[in-house]
């Protein structure tokens, strides 16, 4: 088959795959728009101005940028789409914000695609950009105030943004770029320094479970450079001793946790989240209850840390399972391209980024089903919330990095 024959057909799969998402799209927010006897407007103009977003998009990289792959973005609008429908079937605000948070999610997206095109640039850019991620935890724990025993959010102009979310693509760029492009003692000791201050601000924050992504996120960019398991036992050694140290004198961090394997013990009281988020998870079957129907989005944080409750309760197990086989496949995919890309910059980053939010997807899902303790992170791309929606969209152009050609001059 010749490559021309073998273009249309791959043109003609994603516009096929884009009706479909489309369709996907319109049939679920109609849900909303038309619930009551009079159409909701501002929904309306929401999910119009989404899909319009998603299909200037496609046109646009189709035309003007000659792709023809778009499979990742696929995956991302679907996701971005979902997470929109909840939002909007719980507060119609809560819907503007998160289309607005899409559209900023994209433009991060494509703004780092064009930084990470030059590597020369992004090597220049390493260092302001560590001392900005460690600026912004420091501002977090200076203006942060406690919400749920954790410093995660800063208001700003009656928004709130956590800057965690934001240093995660920063800790990912900064440890790509070093140990591309300066492979050396010296330059591993400074990431190593770097990650050791993000995960000690993220303890001091209380924010346990970002600081367990940051962790295992540093674990797979020291693999990826070095290869060396000895050194990955070492190091994960040394975290446990750490973590140990701090349970030691600090014994709240443990008492978090307490009721990890037994929330039906504490039904009523510390496992209440969690002990609902099963019973009504369940309660969905395999198609759901429909849109807006289910009892969770009761139970404080519904729509945030147990979102995927939402999903099994209102949209049925079916595509619960679908949009985790949804994350493994961008997982998969970063495999795959890491191997064809023209630097190990790009492989390091797109490999960071994927296990990074699988890692994540893990740690919401097993979380409020009590597999893993609870930790209150979100869900990539379907929590609500601007700064999650942005980080995820970010963490996209790592990945598609991978089909860049490295510059001639590049050594």
């Amino acid at each position: 088959m010749s490559h021309s024959a073998e273009k249309k057909i791959s043109t003609y799969k994603w516009q096929l795959m884009l009706l479909f998402v489309t369709a996907f799209q319109v049939i679920s927010s109609a849900q909303l728009i038309f619930a009551a006897e009079k159409v909701d407007l501002t929904l309306l103009f929401v999910f119009a101005g989404f899909i319009a977003l998603e299909w200037l998009y496609f046109i646009f990289a189709r035309i003007i940028t000659k792709q023809s792959s778009f499979e990742l973005e696929m995956i991302a609008f679907l996701l971005s789409g979902i997470s929109i429908v909840i939002a909007g079937s719980i507060n119609d605000n809560f819907a503007v914000k998160q289309l607005i948070a899409v559209a900023l999610g994209l433009a991060a997206f494509l703004g780092l695609l064009l930084v990470l095109r030059d590597v020369e640039k992004a090597m220049f850019l390493r260092v302001p950009l560590a001392f900005a991620a460690i600026g912004l935890l420091a501002l977090n724990l200076g203006l942060a105030k406690v919400i749920n025993g954790a410093l995660n959010w800063i208001d700003v102009g009656g928004f709130s943004i956590q800057p965690s979310e934001l240093v995660k693509v920063a800790f990912i760029f900064v440890g790509a770029v070093t140990l591309d492009r300066l492979q050396s003692t010296k330059s591993l000791t400074k990431y190593v320094v770097f990650a050791i201050v993000c995960v000690g601000a993220l303890f001091f924050m209380r924010d346990f479970g970002t600081a367990l992504i940051f962790f295992f996120t540093f674990i797979i960019i020291a693999f990826m450079r070095s290869g060396d398991i000895r050194t990955i036992i070492l190091i994960c050694t040394g975290a446990l001793l750490g973590a140990m140290l701090v349970i030691y004198f600090k014994p709240y961090v443990a008492a978090r946790f307490e009721t990890y394997r037994h929330i039906w013990q504490f039904a009523d009281a510390q496992g209440f989240q969690q002990t609902r988020t099963l019973i009504y998870s369940a309660s969905g079957g395999l198609l759901g209850l429909g849109i807006g129907q289910g009892n969770l989005r009761g139970i404080y944080a519904s729509s945030t840390d147990l979102v995927f409750g939402i999903i099994c309760e209102e949209w049925g197990m079916l595509l619960a399972f679908f949009i985790l086989i949804a994350f493994a496949l961008l997982a998969v995919y970063a495999i795959h391209a890491s191997r064809r890309a023209s630097s190990t910059f790009y492989s390091i980053a797109a490999v960071a980024a994927a296990g990074m939010l699988l890692f994540q997807v893990a740690l919401n899902v097993f979380g409020v089903t009590d597999l893993l303790p609870l930790t209150g992170v979100t869900l990539p791309f379907i929590s609500r919330g601007g700064t999650s929606m942005i980080c995820s969209w970010a963490l996209l152009a790592f990945i598609r990095s991978t089909g860049f050609k490295q510059n001639v001059n590049d050594t």
